[in-house]
């Protein structure tokens, strides 16, 4: 990140998160991996956006189907399986989403 000085004022120029675009505008997939020790987990991946906008989808998500996970670099993991909770909640939402192949 390089830093540039005018007048005692400092500014950083570097890398900017992603503005989140509109649920409407998402296009976001749902899967169902398995883990080690054959655990299922249902994964989301497509999200565009601010972490924290990413962290807030999650923590609905995860208080939807009443479990755990998390939700780093555009992905959202939750314990188990509920593509179809998962599914309904993000289109009632007013996200474009569908389940994907695997």
């Amino acid at each position: 990140m390089k830093k540039r000085s005018f007048n005692g004022i400092v500014y950083s120029v570097g890398p900017r998160a992603p503005a989140t675009l509109p649920p409407a505008q998402q296009d976001l997939r749902i899967h169902l991996d398995r883990l080690k020790g054959n655990k299922l987990v249902t994964r989301i991946v497509g999200f565009v956006g601010k972490e924290s906008d990413l962290d807030e989808l999650g923590r609905a998500l995860k208080s939807k189907c009443g479990v755990g996970g998390n939700a780093k670099e555009g992905v959202i993991l939750l314990q188990g399986d509920h593509r179809d909770k998962v599914l309904a909640r993000l289109l009632d939402m007013g996200y474009k989403a569908k389940k994907a192949g695997g």
